[in-house]
């Protein structure tokens, strides 16, 4: 049998790490209850998000939590633009056509990175990569606890985005009846775009707080997605406090077994 201590300190390190996949299921879910699709580039634009954070970390010498505030509207910008000028001119506005355009997007950018990158894997150093914080007899991972407490504080400004600014109404609005948020004055194409964009952004800090302590890879954004679609499918799709439930549920699962 093991010890209860350990039990204790798994259960919690997975409450960590599950943090970071509710990140990326944000995003995901995000997406899927305002388009009602699932974005099969979901994947590689959290490898793009990586991969920056690297670039940021190994030519200019920038630490990976300090790149959140120009990550994040830097990624937004790259979800508005291809969901405004890519996705939503090539699937003709049919879900189907959106399936197709966003799993060849994925395929796209997975080989740019390749051409780019190579196939090495790569990591960064930073002084706190390894150190731990002691909770009496536990002790647990400094970046993971920082990734639990990003990730419950994004989570509620996003809650907040949604349910107290004009545009989080008009966002919920396009969700329930697209027809009718249309013939009230929303732009719709707009707020789809704007949904992406805060997809992508919720992506750019899951990369941040994942680089510190994981490695990149041009194909790295798989392994995450496939979670993130279990937890998106688990907490509800279009849940955003389900996004976070079930990031943490399958964490914790994952750390015991």
């Amino acid at each position: 049998m093991y010890s209860p201590q350990i039990i204790l300190e798994a259960m919690l390190n997975g409450l960590m790490t599950g943090a970071v996949y509710a990140l990326i299921a944000l995003g995901l879910t995000l997406i899927y209850g305002v388009l009602h699709i699932i974005n099969f580039a979901h994947g590689a634009l959290l490898t793009c998000a990586m991969f920056a954070v690297w670039v940021a970390w190994a030519w200019l010498g920038m630490d990976p939590y300090l790149a959140i505030p120009i990550l994040v509207p830097l990624m937004f910008a790259l979800g508005y633009g291809l969901q405004r000028f890519v996705i939503g001119p090539a699937s003709h506005g049919d879900d189907g056509n959106i399936l197709l355009v966003t799993l060849g997007l994925s395929i796209i950018l997975e080989n740019v990175l390749l051409a780019t990158f190579q196939s090495d894997t790569r990591t960064l150093d930073t002084d706190y990569s390894f150190q731990v914080v002691p909770v009496g007899p536990l002790l647990l991972s400094t970046p993971r606890l920082i990734g639990l407490v990003a990730a419950v504080v994004v989570t509620a400004l996003l809650w907040l985005v949604l349910n107290r600014t004009d545009t989080g109404k008009a966002i919920r609005a396009v969700a329930k009846e697209k027809l009718g948020a249309n013939l009230v004055g929303i732009d719709v194409p707009h707020i789809y775009a704007v949904t992406f964009g805060i997809g992508c952004a919720c992506l750019a800090v899951a990369a941040c707080l994942l680089m510190p302590t994981f490695y990149v890879n041009p194909r790295i954004g798989n392994v995450f997605v496939l979670v993130a679609f279990t937890v998106v499918v688990l907490g509800g799709m279009g849940s955003i406090p389900g996004a976070l439930l079930g990031g943490l549920f399958i964490g914790v699962v994952e750390s015991l077994c």
